[in-house]
């Protein structure tokens, strides 16, 4: 796609001109925004932070998302332009390099139609057949690369259709896709009582040439038994509704894709030397079922989650692995946690066979104490354990002065699954959790956390606490340590005696916010571990060094 500096300067030349002559007219409207992150690499082989191109001759490197939107009248223009230098955003094991336009959209809005061109991030229903979207850090960025309408049929109708190609970074996909949504919204009883909102989606996804080209190369090399026929054409469809009834919320989803090829890890494929190997392309059809309730009430509410996931992979491009040529997006079902130690071990969704069940209630006791209970439980539909976790909390708030908080995890954690490591045990924890926040006076508070986590599997046992001063409105000052208290099998060995270390893995840093722009730098020795968003995740190595982080509005 576009990438040389002629480019970029003429779309941000187009924008700044178009901008400047109608200034002075009715309805316009510019903003933007600047985020930037750049990381020093400072190489630590004791906690394994070594052996990728940053420590070895990229120490520094970055990325920057420069957006900036156009509004006047009906209409409206947005232009983002990404660049990477020695990122490990991409791959965390190494280095990219690269700079572009990221996105650009022209969008048009009036009575009942809008009309968008460009780069453009939708989703059918809660994701489950087609969603576009950026995670920036994953760098995950599918966004779809064409046109997209919505008509509103009446008042109680929404018509979708798109049609175009995914975002591969500053190129694309060579595959199409298409696809339309119906929702709608519907009332009963003089004072709208019941509600209920449903919809229907259809997605098709087209195969290119190319890559039913490079489908075929890599089938021929499996034995007849195991060699299956790839198609052009894979379809999803959805249905979905949401119930309303007072205080009670009844969400459901039911989802299906045609027979369609994808790689299943747990198969087994015979080689050519009759040998028996994990891992193999195979195609079958596949479903989701998802579903929520909610129940909220006079200080108290409850949710419960339920979902069921059969051979669900969808790709733009079935050869695509880890988090790349994503279509579709199945909703996570466990707490995202915010608590260093209470995250570490997060599970990714498991789109070929997950059964999960969630429930979280929430009550307050008086005006100044609550409590919180939450219990996951994740299985493959074979009913082995992939995540467990029970979760309770009890917080006291005394008004303008101080909070405390405290609770307690108890966590199985299937690792063998979640992070691809052979016969290692499931971990099993139990992290007790404490937080108090201070007010000093008007303008200043005080906040600590500690954390210990309990487990002989994987790294053994933590124990995390940080301290934070804020000054309203502009700085805050934090100061934590993360210490391998008791080592486990995973953790570092003393070279010289080959008793295993115990290492402390600090972080220091500070924050200046003023108004929409906000600056962070950050001291950092961070261990090995798995990092998520919304369920989509992936393991990254140890680092060591410093990170800069900003974002600016304007």
């Amino acid at each position: 796609m576009l990438r040389s500096t002629g480019h970029l300067f003429f779309f941000f030349s187009l924008l700044l001109v178009t901008g400047s002559s109608l200034y002075a007219q009715k309805g316009l409207n510019i903003r933007g925004t600047l985020e930037t992150n750049i990381n020093w690499f400072r190489e630590d082989s004791l906690i394994g932070a070594t052996g990728i191109p940053q420590y070895e001759n990229n120490d520094v490197g970055g990325e920057l998302w420069l957006t900036m939107i156009a509004n006047y009248r009906d209409w409206e223009l947005g232009v983002r332009l990404d660049g990477f230098k020695n990122s490990n955003l991409l791959n965390p094991n190494s280095s990219y390099s690269d700079y572009g336009l990221g996105r650009i959209y022209l969008q048009y809005r009036k009575d009942r139609l809008d009309l968008t061109l460009g780069y453009i991030y939708d989703q059918i229903g809660s994701g489950i057949i087609y969603r576009s979207y950026e995670e920036r850090p994953l760098l995950i960025d599918n966004a779809l690369v064409g046109g997209r309408g919505i008509y509103q049929l009446g008042e109680n109708i929404e018509i979708k259709g798109f049609y175009g190609r995914q975002k591969q970074l500053f190129d694309l996909y060579p595959n199409t896709m298409r696809g339309f949504s119906i929702d709608g919204y519907f009332s009963l009883g003089q004072e709208n009582v019941v509600s209920f909102s449903p919809g229907i989606g259809y997605m098709n996804r087209l195969l290119s040439q190319e890559t039913i080209d490079g489908i075929v190369q890599v089938l021929k090399t499996y034995t007849e038994q195991d060699r299956v026929i790839p198609k052009y054409n894979a379809y999803m469809g959805t249905i979905y509704n949401t119930l309303t009834y007072k205080g009670i919320s009844w969400h459901t989803e039911f989802a299906i894709k045609s027979s369609d090829l994808y790689f299943d890890p747990n198969s087994i494929r015979t080689e050519i030397t009759g040998t028996r190997v994990f891992g193999k392309y195979v195609k079958k059809p596949g479903t989701v079922w998802y579903t929520s309730i909610s129940v909220s009430g006079k200080n108290l509410g409850v949710n419960i989650e339920a979902k069921r996931t059969s051979r669900f992979n969808v790709r733009i491009d079935p050869l695509q692995r880890l988090n790349f040529g994503l279509l579709s997006f199945i909703p996570p079902m466990n707490r995202q946690h915010t608590y260093r130690l209470l995250s570490r071990y997060a599970p990714a969704t498991q789109d070929l066979s997950e059964t999960a069940l969630q429930i979280d209630i929430q009550q307050a006791l008086t005006k100044r104490l609550k409590w919180q209970l939450n219990i996951a439980d994740i299985r493959t539909n074979e009913n082995d354990l992939l995540y467990r976790e029970f979760y309770v909390n009890l917080q006291y708030n005394k008004p303008r002065k101080w909070s405390l908080q405290g609770g307690v995890q108890i966590m199985e954690y299937n690792q063998e699954i979640y992070e691809t490591k052979p016969e290692v045990d499931n971990i099993r924890s139990i992290t007790p959790f404490l937080e108090g926040t201070y007010r000093l006076d008007r303008k200043r508070s005080l906040r600590g956390e500690l954390q210990w986590m309990t487990t002989q599997q994987d790294y053994g046992s933590w124990i995390f606490s940080l301290i934070e001063l804020s000054w309203v409105p502009h700085w805050q000052l934090e100061l934590s340590g993360m210490y391998n208290v008791n080592p486990g099998p995973s953790s570092p060995e003393d070279p010289d005696s080959g008793m295993k270390e115990k290492i402390l893995y600090p972080s220091l840093g500070v924050t200046y916010t003023h108004g929409s722009k906000r600056f962070n730098i950050r001291y950092v020795k961070q261990v090995e571990g798995v990092v998520c968003t919304g369920g989509i995740c992936r393991l990254e190595p140890a680092f060591s060094g410093l990170r800069f982080n900003s974002y600016v509005a304007f």
